[in-house]
This record gives structure tokens, sequence and C-alpha cells, in this order.
């Protein structure tokens, strides 16, 4: 009757990984050139006390560190109209050049292509992120046309096509069921912890995965329009909201360099005019206030402290991908969490067992859900080993989509375990007491599942998915760190999301959310806590999203490959716990910058007048700038000595 094809060996997809695209090699490789050259130069100058060897090293910072500088400060100037701090820094490093200063201007010019080349990998970031998302659309589908069924590819799928869907399969578009029965995994989507039965009629989304029946469905989105791709549109649009940190950074950097630059000239004509210096000298004294308002100090204090503050979080099991990432964190008053792997294990656990004889019930439905690869049929397994509960054997096991799993003992008595569905279809009435567990079962978020004995119910048993442990501890110590607001957001049922939130201590949760709604209240939660950054933690793929479009995304590392991409903080070892010393740390580390600044900027406001009047030679101004560098640079490193 029908014609198959033979289906494409499906390949396996890796992990995603950093892609070193060719701007960031080439920003690598001249930043690595910058460094060098002043190393070389230095050596010459220094140790070895050799010209050619120290104007060699020198030049090639200059050149490798100056030019790429250089072209992005004219593109800015002659395209966007404005004065940026890489023309700045050029002429600063030139500046220190004209009055035999090389080795400040190479200093300079490293320190400020280590900074670009930064910013080229967190752009590459954002685009892995984008394509982790991506990967998790199949490379095609079984599709049923005119009676004939073949492989198509993910982009030859049209609306009204029929999808042959097979256990373990993910489902390549938007459709809905039009024979068959099954449970679909929707986390990826939704979050729901627990597997959705599916009848006719039912919808399936892209992205999710076929569990344990064989449907047919019917296309009702083609691929380019369906839910993961909507997720990939969120993802884009997300990731394009910039950072308070950002925007305030590039509202200054203008007007810092082109006050400095305004400055230099201003200071060499006063002092040739208005003071009848030399032009020598009139020039010297320009330059030296060129060098000691060159931002050395204030391009490196926040870099040192974030520097020192990232790896002692690495060390910690706390990864920040960015410096910003850990600005963000240090004014942070509300955290949303996801519920599901995130709060929770994502692992269904039996919570409880309402029966004449738990053991035998126990048994019992240990026998007959050995034979599932359901999740809540699994976790009725491992209770039964971790308690040393033997499976009862039995025979013939068929499961029921739908309903849940009969059976036969060796005697021929039937036995099954499911739904309420599958007990009306035994013949079973629940008596009151069994009636009341099951709905104080339900109240509590747990799914349930009946064991029965021909006629007969002989059990009630509750499965939910686990907390994590340590977490009402975790979410403490985060509100004692100063986090005022942590909410929860989940796509799971209002009952489940009111009993996690009352276990771990949380009053506020928002729950049965799509990706989209999630997106929304973040931008809600921005507004309700007056305006401060957002942090959101999650680790599903319908949270990359909601992880992108907040201040500050938290994945832990046992989430998908899409949301560790997409946020800015990962916990390496899936341990809330150590959100709470993150956070101290990044307070402390804002705290640090706000010094070093200070500081840095003190003596540029100290100095630089004393450079224009004469009493700083170059060699003291040299002092004053580098001292304050050494400065800042111990003060970040202070740091290095924080624990989580």
């Amino acid at each position: 009757m029908t014609t198959a094809t033979t289906r494409p060996a499906a390949s396996r997809r890796t992990a995603p990984t950093f892609t070193l695209t060719p701007e960031l090699r080439t920003a690598i490789t001249l930043t690595a050139l910058t460094l060098l050259g002043l190393l070389t130069g230095l050596t010459g100058q220094h140790l070895l006390d050799s010209p050619a060897i120290m104007w060699g090293g020198y030049g090639l910072a200059y050149l490798a560190g100056g030019i790429p500088a250089g072209r992005e400060a004219l593109r800015s100037l002659f395209r966007e109209r404005k004065l940026d701090v890489d023309l700045l820094m050029v002429l600063a490093a030139l500046g220190a050049a004209s009055i035999g200063q090389m080795a400040d201007g190479a200093i300079l010019l490293f320190l400020f292509s280590l900074s670009n080349t930064l910013q080229d990998w967190a752009m590459g970031r954002t685009r892995n992120a984008i394509q982790a998302l991506m990967n998790l659309n199949p490379e095609g589908a079984t599709v049923r046309r005119g009676g004939v069924e073949k492989w198509c590819e993910l982009g030859e799928i049209r609306i009204g096509d029929l999808l042959v869907i097979r256990p373990g399969e993910r489902i390549a578009a938007d459709a809905r069921i039009t024979q068959g029965q099954t449970s679909v995994d929707e986390s990826p989507i939704t979050g729901e912890s627990v597997p959705v039965d599916k009848e006719p009629g039912a919808a399936l989304a892209s992205g999710t995965v076929n569990l344990n029946g064989s449907v047919e469905a019917e296309v009702v989105r083609p691929a380019g329009e369906s839910t993961l791709a909507r997720l990939v549109g969120l993802m884009e649009q997300a990731q394009t909201q910039k950072s308070r940190t950002e925007s305030v950074t590039e509202r200054w950097e203008s007007p810092y360099a082109l006050t400095v630059l305004l400055c230099v000239p201003l200071v060499y004509l006063l002092l040739r005019s208005g003071f009848n210096l030399p032009t020598d000298q009139a020039w010297y004294r320009a330059m030296t206030f060129m060098v000691v308002a060159s931002p050395c100090a204030v391009v490196i204090s926040t870099p040192a402290v974030m520097l020192s503050a990232m790896a002692a979080a690495a060390r910690g099991g706390v990864l920040f991908k960015s410096s910003a990432a850990l600005d963000a964190l240090a004014g942070v008053q509300t955290v949303a969490f996801d519920k599901t792997g995130t709060l929770t294990q994502a692992k269904m656990t039996l919570t409880r067992v309402v029966a004449g004889d738990e053991g035998a019930a126990l048994a019992l439905a240990a026998g007959l859900e050995g034979h599932s690869e359901h999740p809540i049929a699994q976790a009725i397994v491992r209770a039964a080993q971790e308690r040393g509960v033997a499976p009862e054997h039995v025979q013939g096991a068929q499961a029921i989509p739908g309903h849940g799993i009969e059976a036969r003992l060796p005697d021929g008595t039937a036995v099954w375990a499911g739904n309420e569905r599958l007990a009306m279809r035994q013949g079973a009435a629940l008596d009151g007491a069994q009636r009341s567990a099951l709905a104080a079962l339900a109240g509590q978020g747990s799914s349930t599942v009946i064991v029965g004995r021909g006629a007969q119910v002989i059990g009630v048993m509750g499965v939910a998915d686990a907390l994590r442990p340590g977490i009402a501890g975790a979410i403490a110590a985060l509100r004692a760190s100063g986090i005022a607001h942590p909410v929860m957001l989940t796509g799971d049922k209002r009952e489940v999301a009111q009993t996690v939130a009352a276990e771990i201590g949380l009053q506020e949760f928002r729950a049965e959310l799509l990706p989209e709604d999630k997106l929304r209240i973040i931008g809600e939660l921005s507004t309700t806590s007056g305006g401060g950054p957002v942090a959101m933690v999650g680790d599903g793929v319908n949270d990359a999203p909601a992880l992108a479009r907040a201040d500050l995304g938290i994945a832990v590392a046992s989430g998908t490959d899409v949301a560790i991409e997409s946020a800015d903080v990962v916990l390496m070892q899936n341990d809330l716990g150590k959100l709470a010393g993150a956070v101290r740390l990044a307070r402390a580390a804002r705290r640090t910058v706000i010094t070093n600044l200070a500081f840095a900027f003190g003596i540029i406001l100290i100095v630089a007048p004393l450079a224009v009047a004469g009493q700083v030679p170059l060699p003291l101004g040299v002092i004053a700038h580098e001292g304050g560098t050494v400065f800042v640079v111990f003060m970040g490193l202070r740091l290095l000595r924080h624990r989580l």
C-alpha cells in the first residue's frame, strides 16, 4: 500500500563550540604581536642596552597595536562623526613617543588592543547562542504524501503534509495529531517537567520529542514559522538589548576623548603665546600633559578588577563570560528562577505511597513500570531499588498510550498501573480514602499513579520533580547577600509551582508560562524593581530568550547547550548556593572599580595642571602615571583572595 524510502542516518549533534572567526583570529594575533613588541623593546632598553632591539620592538608594538586602533578611530570619525577612545589612545601613544617615552605608548596600545579582542570574542558568543538554538531542529522528517512515505529535508516540509513520527524522534514542524497516541517531552519548549499525553487532535510543537508511540500529524506551520523558529527570533531580538553599563560607557567615551584632544593644543598655545615659552619647552609640557592625561590607569582600573574577580569566581565554580556580566550582577536586586532543571533536578522522584501494604503496592508497581521507559515509571522502579523492594514478576506487559500499562501475574490475574482512565477501563473504583489521597497529591503538584489488581485498586502513588539539594538554603543565602526580590517563572502548572515555591521559601511565582511570556515578564520585573538590573537563572531551551533579554542571564552547567551559550554567567558545579557568593564578589568588585577610577582620575586632575605649570617634569609625570597604574592593579589583585 505504501512505499518507504530509506531514511538517511541521523547525524550526532555535538555540543556547540566557540568558533574562532577570521576577525577574532586577526585580533588575537595583533594583540600578541603588540605584547611581543613591548617586551622586546623593554628588554632592549633596560636589559641589553641595544637601541636596535629597543626600536625594533617598540616599532612592532606601535604598528600592531596602533594601526587597527587608528583605522577604527578614523572610521568612527568620518562615518559616524564621533570621537572615541581609539583616537585618544593612538595620539597619546604618539605623544609619548615624541618626547622619548616609547614604552609608555606601547603599554597603552597593548591594553587597548586586548580590550578590543575581548569585545570580538563576546560578539562571537552571540552568534554561537543562536546557532545552538537552531541545532534543535532535526535534519528532516518522514512525510507521507499521496500514500507514499519519504524522507524530506526540513525546508521541503509543507503545510498539510502528514508527518510520520516514531518513538524517540524530534518533531520537525508544528503539527496536529491525526492518528495514534503518544507522550511528548515538551520540556525544551515549555519547561513542563512531566511528559504530556497526546491524542488525535492534540498540537505538537517543533523541537519537542516523541517518546513512546508512533503517530501521524498534519503540518500546520512550515519550519520557518514554527515554535522553534519563533524562539530563534526572540533570541536575536533579545541579544540586541544593550546593558546599562554599555550605554553609559558609550555616552561618556566621545566627550572624554574630545576634552583631552582639545586641551592638548590649548595647553601648547597657552604656554607658547600666553607665557612666551620657547617652542620646545611648550611642546615638552604639552606632551607631558598628554602622557599624564592619557587614561592608562583609567583603562586598566576596570579590567584589573574584573579579571581578578572573574578568576576568583571561576576558581569557586562560577564562570562569568564578560566583565559586563560581573558588573551587572553587582546591581541586581531581582532574580527570576526557572523551576524545572534549575530549582529542581528535572528528575522524577516517588514522593508518597498510599496503600494498605505499601511494600506490596510498590513491588507490583515496580514490576509493571519496569517495562516502560516513561520518566514516571523509571522513578517508581528507582524508588523500589533504593528501598530494597523486589519488583513483582509480571508477564505480557503492554503499554496503553495515554492510560498506563497492563500485564498479568503468573497465575493469570490482570494487574495494571496508570491513571484514572485506566482504572475505569479495568472496572476498578477508588474508595473515599484513595480519592482523597489522589486529590491531595494532585493539589501538591505531583503526578499520580494508580496501581491495581483486577478490579481492585491496591494503592495510589505520587511522583514529582525532586528539588535540588540545599536549594532552600541557597535562596536564603541569596536574600542575605542583598537580593531583595527572588521570583520563580515556570511553564509548569500553578499547583506544581505553588508547592515548590512554598518548600523553598519563595513568596512570588508565575506559572503556566510560554517562552514569550517569560520574556515579557523579565521586562515587567525591571520596571517593578525600580528600574534596576534583573537576572534570570535557567537551564532549558525555553529559557534562552529570557536569559538573553535579562540584564544578566545565569545558566546551570547541567542545562542545555543553548541556555549555556545564551547566558552571561554559568554555574559550573550546578550549585545555586554559589550564586550568593558571586553576588558578594560582584559588589566588592564594583566598590573597587569606583575606588580605582577615583584614584586614577584624581592623579590626572592633580598632576596634569602641575605638568602644565612646569612643576612636574616628564620623569616625575611618568612615575605618577605608572604609580597610579600599579596601584589600581594591586587593588584589583586583592580580589583574587575572595572565596565564594
